[in-house]
Order: C-alpha cells, then sequence, then structure tokens
C-alpha cells in the first residue's frame, strides 16, 4: 500500500507539473501541454490498472518466510515506509521529472527540420512527444517499483502502454479526422512525429534522465541503509544457496508373528497336563470320587 502511494503521487505530480513549465512559454493562457483525450485517459485508462494491480500482487516477501520474519512487520507499524519525509520526496522526485519531460522535448522540438526539409516544431508535435516521455517513464518506474511480478502484472503495464500506441494512432488517423473533424484536430502527428529518428533518441534520452538517478539512490540506499525487508531478501538469497541438510533414512525393522519352535522347547509346556490325562477325562458324576451312591445327599431331589 505504501508503494502504491508513492507512485500514486509520483506520476500525478510529474504530469501535473509539466503544464506548470509551459505556462511560462505560453503566456499562461491556460493552454494545455498534452491533448485533451491524454489528459481524460491518463488516469482512466493508462495508468490505472497497473496502480491496482501493483496494490494487490506486488510482495517483498512470500507468506513463508514472512511468518518466519516478523521484524518486517514493525516498519508498517511505525509507518517507516511512507511519513512526511516520503512525501517530500515523491514530489521533489516529480518536480525533477517533470523538468526532464518538459525540457527535453523542447529542446529536441527547437527549430528541428525532419529528414525532408520540413519543420516539425509545432505544438501538436511537442505535446505527442511530452506525452509519450511521460507515459513510458511512469511505466519504467512502476516496474522498478514492483518486487512481485506476475502475468497480471506484465499485462497491466506493458499491455497499457501498448492501448496507449494504439489509441494515439487511431485518434490522430485521418479517418478520424473526417469523421469527429472537431474531436480530433491531430490528424497525422503521430505518423510524422514517430518516423523521426531524433524523436526516438529524445525520449530515451528523457526516460534515462529520470530513471538512472532513482536506480543509482536505491542502489547506495541498499548498500548503507538497507531496509529490514533487504536484510531479510539478502537472508533468504543466501538460504537458497545453501544446499538442503541431507535427509535422515529411516531403517526399518522387520519383525516376524511366528515363534522360533527352539524358543519355544525352552518354556513351560503342556506335557505334565497332556501326559496326565486330565483333560480327557470326561466330565461326570463320577470323576470326583469314581462311584455313585443314590442314597448321597447329594444327589437327592430337593421335596423327596
Amino acid at each position: 500500500m505504501c508503494k502504491f502511494l508513492e507512485y500514486f503521487f509520483y506520476k500525478n505530480f510529474a504530469f501535473t507539473l509539466v503544464h506548470f513549465w509551459y505556462g511560462f512559454f505560453s503566456g499562461f493562457s491556460a493552454q494545455t501541454v498534452y491533448d485533451e483525450w491524454f489528459i481524460t485517459l491518463y488516469n482512466l485508462v493508462y495508468t490505472s490498472l497497473r496502480v491496482l494491480g501493483m496494490s494487490l500482487f506486488d510482495q517483498d516477501v512470500d507468506d513463508h518466510w514472512s511468518m518466519l520474519f516478523p521484524q518486517l512487520y514493525v516498519p508498517g507499524q511505525q509507518n517507516v515506509y511512507f511519513n512526511k519525509i516520503m512525501f517530500v520526496k515523491c514530489m521533489l522526485q516529480g518536480i525533477y521529472s517533470s523538468l526532464i519531460l518538459f525540457f527535453i522535448p523542447y529542446g529536441a522540438m527547437y527549430n528541428t527540420m525532419r529528414s525532408d526539409g520540413k519543420a516539425i516544431a509545432d505544438y501538436q508535435s511537442f505535446a505527442l512527444m511530452a506525452q509519450t516521455c511521460l507515459l513510458i517513464v511512469v511505466s519504467v518506474q512502476i516496474g522498478l517499483d514492483t518486487s512481485y511480478w506476475t502475468v497480471l502484472n506484465q499485462f497491466f503495464i506493458w499491455g497499457s502502454l501498448s492501448v496507449y500506441f494504439a489509441i494515439t494512432f487511431t485518434m490522430y488517423s485521418d479517418g478520424m479526422y473526417l469523421i469527429f473533424t472537431a474531436s480530433f484536430p491531430f490528424v497525422g502527428t503521430a505518423r510524422n512525429t514517430f518516423s523521426q529518428t531524433n524523436v526516438w533518441l529524445a525520449i530515451f534520452l528523457s526516460i534515462t534522465l529520470c530513471v538512472l538517478p532513482v536506480v543509482g539512490f536505491r542502489f547506495l540506499k541498499d548498500q548503507l541503509k538497507p531496509t529490514p525487508s533487504n536484510k531479510v531478501l539478502l537472508k533468504i538469497k543466501e538460504a537458497k544457496k545453501r544446499p538442503p541438510p541431507p535427509s535422515r533414512k529411516r531403517r526399518l525393522r522387520w519383525t516376524s508373528t511366528h515363534r522360533s519352535g527352539y524358543a519355544f522347547s525352552h518354556q513351560h509346556g503342556f506335557g505334565a497336563l497332556i501326559m496326565s490325562g486330565r483333560n480327557m477325562w470326561p466330565k461326570s458324576p463320577f470323576a470326583t470320587t469314581g462311584t455313585f451312591s443314590p442314597n448321597s445327599d447329594k444327589h437327592k431331589h430337593k421335596g423327596l
């Protein structure tokens, strides 16, 4: 969630402040630096799903390792990952990126000629170049912020970038201009601008200048002042590099239900009982005394 808030503020600072710098060159006429359709679709289509995907699927440590390292929850409870200082950092990064995103395209378009000798230094070409630099920079930035890549993350980030180019070429085509003349005035701008090599070199330069300081700052921060998440990730990598301990093999003991005849012969048996013949005698009145007397008290009927 902290990454979501940081990226949300950054992309909107970089988007909005370009209008502020453009005001110094347009006489503060309230003219927008971007195409009105790009302003409408920027937060609605181009950057909405990627933010949602990062807030739902991103994780620095999976659930198994997070249960083993409960200290990962301490910085969130202490508001370490997002506070006033982090907000100021997002604002400063947005200001820096907006300066790059405005002045690099402006310098690349200033008194520029196409390969066929025609001028390309016009408002529509500059607006298209500035908005393309902005969208690619914020796409690379969210790629740097993402720790856990999924298919949906890939689709939301690079798919939205592909949708941008598809919509741009469609809206700036001759057919859309003929159908909706007042709504799509940038006719042929995408085809004429993106066909120039210096435009793509300026876009690459803008991306490099916006992303390179972020990469360098994060590298130094991880080396000099690592966060608890970085320390845990380092321990996880070291644990995965070590070979797993050998599993102990349990020796199975086979037991038999058959008893040895030799052991049985050394135990007290039933030989004496068999030789005495007691188990073969019938149970009869003669078994006790060997004689029978009808006058005995034991065998007299009661009542007689």
